[in-house]
């Protein structure tokens, strides 16, 4: 029996040896897998022998090295890329040995992982870059790229990658973000991209793609940001553009384009037009009123502009110069409530101009030029020194910028057949006569009195301004660009449906007002210092709560637009989740007034009002407590790791902590300020010595182990059942506590909660005291961190369940979920 022993041994030691020689770069690490799996072999073979000990111990061996060669393979094919591109020069610091996924992130180089997978990848080169040699193969290299299956965010840019883009690159199924600008990439834009449904942005400007915009892009139903700018495409745009409704961004300035634009006005999120320097035309393009920024120069539009262009009261940026737009300049334009931007040089607007025109406080550029209006320039252009105004090359009674005879105006207005603006007039049969027998000379004469007459009724017209409140329909009123682009807010960590929540939205104001009886004080439940809180019932027969932010004027869309998005990702079953968002504007200049932010509603109160609330009977037991602290820190773990950038130092208490009606915990205070700068809480939580020069990585760590402390706090009150007074109580409790983990078991039993002390187990009750002194640790660098927490709070929930002594609470009746006091919503 003994020399069969023997001889399975030397087998399973002659694997040991190849296995060794294999991987000797990690050959201490194999040592220690091996040597357990030859404890297990042998323990097996001692069992019986009909389990054969050399089979199980191939099998283990080909688990751990398959499990570290599917670890591993993924930095092997980022090394395999440094040698495909060699450049930037920040890539030659990529060896086999460093830890990719903790690397520090620079300007040209930045790889993020998720559980140890790479999720992004960004590559920049330098602008300018030219082609990679001859032998480069953009076939191999792509071939390459898709051995990271798991990534969401790729950025290639400025790297002097040249060929046909192959199609294969659709094999990244998980794709979001595709950035390949400034390279030199030809032919046609692959169809098999069109596979990619989780799409969002895509980004091939600045390289020499060629034939048309396919059809299919309309496939992309969540693309919001489509940017081909600087390529060698031709064509008219397809109808199905028409299609994409969470499109934002539309980017084709610098191309071949030809023809008139699809209608899109039901693109109701788009905010960025650009269309630069094509051959668009003639008719004016039918558009959503949402635009932000629209840019429509150097194309062939010559028709008049339509009256909805004066409605475009969030637009910042309007560039119409270099066609041949004719018709009366609507100088309701220069009053836009957002506009800064306003360019129309170079076509054929008419009109008379007024010393008195208003004009918007934000205006900071303003080029009438080359056109044929008369008139006086407006004061609010010219005596503003913040305001650049350029009017030359019109007939406009001012001396110092070049204007034409007024004459010349008139002519060529009468040439192209646009008058002034006027109601038209049925010349009478003596004028028709006089024309008819006087020849030029009457001719000339019914030009005079058609002049005379539209001078004085455009003279007596008043300019009529309606103000209006809006409600935005769309997720951003920033410059989305900025926002999409940013590669740092693309998160699906947490897939919405498995929250059972509603897709994240916008919400109309008359649905909020529906909702809250037109915010009636019976809705009303709080007010902070950042708003006021109502509770709400939409149609469909849910509750939402409803914090009301009053904006001041000086805070623009950037200000906030990217606390938007953020609470937009922050949902998780241990959060009070966001719903939704709306905008109200106020009245005179359409800037933000209010900014609504729905959340979830929930019932139960705050877990203080069940554990230290003074009334034993609604007081939860401690396995619920114990759910109720391992829920708490999935939350705080889910802001760290579970959304970048992580969201840290959010001054956690036990009243932002609220219990649904399941009793499960979430935590509804997050780290977002909207009104002001972060004002972190420096207390025992943060460390005093803390320095502006600390790494990105040590800044993360001494921020989570702020939340920590914070969870230490929470954690103690959960224990103790009362309420913490001052931080010397907090002192001396940690204290007590770390003086009774020492001590017997009466001790610690003689600290706790009495409702809850005579059912907790030894070891968890333990174990629970023990990670709270833990946390309350005055060096931050002591605590835990949140993975920790979480692995004792559920051991001491595991060594609880033979105890079922606490399924009912102290009076002996099981805790209805049923006390519902006022409830909180923080946003810092």
């Amino acid at each position: 029996m003994f020399g069969k022993i023997k001889s399975q041994l030397n087998c399973c030691m002659e694997g040991l040896k190849l296995m060794l020689i294999f991987y000797s770069l990690r050959a201490l690490q194999y040592l220690l897998c091996f040597t357990r799996v030859l404890i297990l072999c042998t323990q097996q073979m001692a069992k019986a022998f009909r389990y054969s000990a050399i089979l199980l111990c191939v099998v283990l061996v080909l688990l751990i090295s398959g499990s570290e060669q599917l670890q591993s393979s993924q930095g092997e094919t980022l090394l395999r890329i440094q040698r495909l591109l060699n450049y930037p020069s920040s890539l030659s610091s990529w060896n086999s040995s460093i830890d990719f996924c903790n690397s520090e992130p620079n300007a040209s180089v930045t790889v993020a992982c998720y559980e140890k997978s790479i999720t992004q990848l960004h590559i920049v080169g330098n602008k300018g870059t030219p082609l990679l040699p001859g032998n480069f193969s953009i076939d191999s290299f792509v071939t390459t790229v898709v051995g990271l299956p798991t990534l969401k965010v790729l950025t290639l840019v400025s790297l002097g990658l040249w060929g046909p883009l192959p199609g294969k690159i659709a094999r990244l199924s998980s794709l979001e973000i595709l950035n390949m600008s400034s390279n030199f990439l030809y032919d046609a834009i692959p169809q098999e991209l069109s596979s990619l449904s989780g799409l969002q942005s895509l980004g091939l400007d600045d390289n020499m793609f060629a034939g048309k915009v396919p059809n299919w892009i309309g496939s992309l139903q969540v693309l919001s940001v489509l940017s081909l700018r600087k390529n060698m495409l031709n064509g008219s745009l397809p109808d199905s553009l028409s299609t994409l409704e969470n499109l934002r961004v539309l980017a084709l300035a610098h191309n071949y384009f030809k023809g008139e634009v699809p209608d899109l006005s039901s693109l109701t999120n788009l905010q960025v037009l650009d269309l630069e320097d094509n051959a668009f035309g003639p008719q004016f393009p039918q558009l959503g009123n949402k635009l932000v920024s629209l840019v429509l120069s150097r194309n062939k539009f010559r028709d008049g502009l339509p009256a909805e262009v004066t409605s475009y009261y969030q637009l910042q940026r309007l560039d119409l110069s270099n066609n041949t737009f004719v018709g009366p300049f609507p100088q309701s334009l220069l009053s836009l409530p957002s506009v800064t931007y306003l360019n129309i040089a170079d076509n054929k607007f008419t009109g008379m101009l007024f010393e008195n025109q208003s004009c918007s406080a934000d205006l900071e550029f303003v080029d009438l030029s080359s056109n044929l209006m008369t008139g006086h320039m407006p004061n609010c252009l010219l005596q503003d020194s913040k305001k650049k105004a350029l009017y030359a090359g019109n007939c406009l009674a001012t001396g110092d910028q070049d204007q034409h005879p007024i004459s010349i105006c008139r002519n060529e207005a009468l040439a192209v057949g646009i008058l002034p603006q006027q109601k038209k007039r049925k010349p009478s049969k003596a004028i028709i006569a006089i024309s008819v027998i006087g020849g030029i000379v009457g001719g000339i004469a019914l030009v005079g009195l058609i002049f005379l007459a539209v001078r004085k009724v455009k003279s007596g017209k008043t300019i009529q301004k309606s103000t209006i409140r809006l409600i935005a329909e769309n997720a951003s009123t920033g410059y989305p660009t900025k926002l999409l682009s940013d590669a740092r807010y693309i998160s699906q960590t947490m897939k919405l449906g498995a929250l059972g929540l509603p897709a994240y939205r916008t919400f109309s104001l008359e649905e909020l007002e529906e909702a809250t009886n037109n915010f009636d004080t019976s809705a009303f439940m709080g007010e902070g210092s950042q708003g006021q809180i109502y509770r709400g019932r939409l149609k469909d027969g849910s509750f939402v709560v409803i914090r009301c932010l009053k904006m001041k004027r000086s805070h623009g869309t950037h200000n906030f637009m990217h606390h938007i998005e953020l609470i937009s990702k922050l949902r998780h079953r241990h959060l009070v989740s966001a719903l939704g968002h709306g905008f109200e504007y106020y009245l005179d200049d359409s800037s933000v007034s209010r900014i609504f932010l729905v959340f979830e509603y929930v019932p139960n109160g705050t877990l203080r009002s069940w554990i230290s609330g003074g009334h034993a009977r609604q007081k939860i037991h401690w396995t619920h407590r114990i759910a109720a602290a391992i829920g708490v820190a999935k939350g705080i773990q889910f802001l760290h790791t579970g959304i970048v950038p992580g969201v840290y130092s959010n001054n956690l208490k036990i009243t932002d902590v609220l219990l649904d009606q399941n009793l499960v915990a979430k935590i509804s205070s997050y780290n977002l300020p909207l009104l002001a700068e972060n004002r972190g809480m420096v207390g025992h939580g943060a460390s005093s010595g803390a320095s502006k020069d600390l790494s990105l990585s040590a800044r993360i760590n001494q921020d989570e182990k702020v939340d920590v402390y914070d969870f230490g706090l929470i954690l103690l009150e959960i224990l103790l059942g009362r309420s913490l007074t001052s931080g010397n109580d907090v002192d001396v409790l940690q204290d007590q506590l770390q003086a009774s983990i020492t001590r017997d078991d009466a001790a610690r039993r003689s600290m706790v909660d009495p409702a809850v002390r005579r059912v907790c187990s030894y070891q968890s009750l333990k174990t629970m005291m023990e990670i709270c002194v833990r946390c309350l640790l005055k060096n931050p660098a002591d605590r835990p961190s949140i993975e920790d927490i979480l692995w004792n709070l559920q051991f001491a929930a595991q060594v609880q369940d033979p105890w079922r002594g606490d399924s009912q609470s102290s009076e002996g009746s099981p805790v209805a979920a049923t006390h519902q006091p006022q409830l909180h919503i923080t946003i810092h």
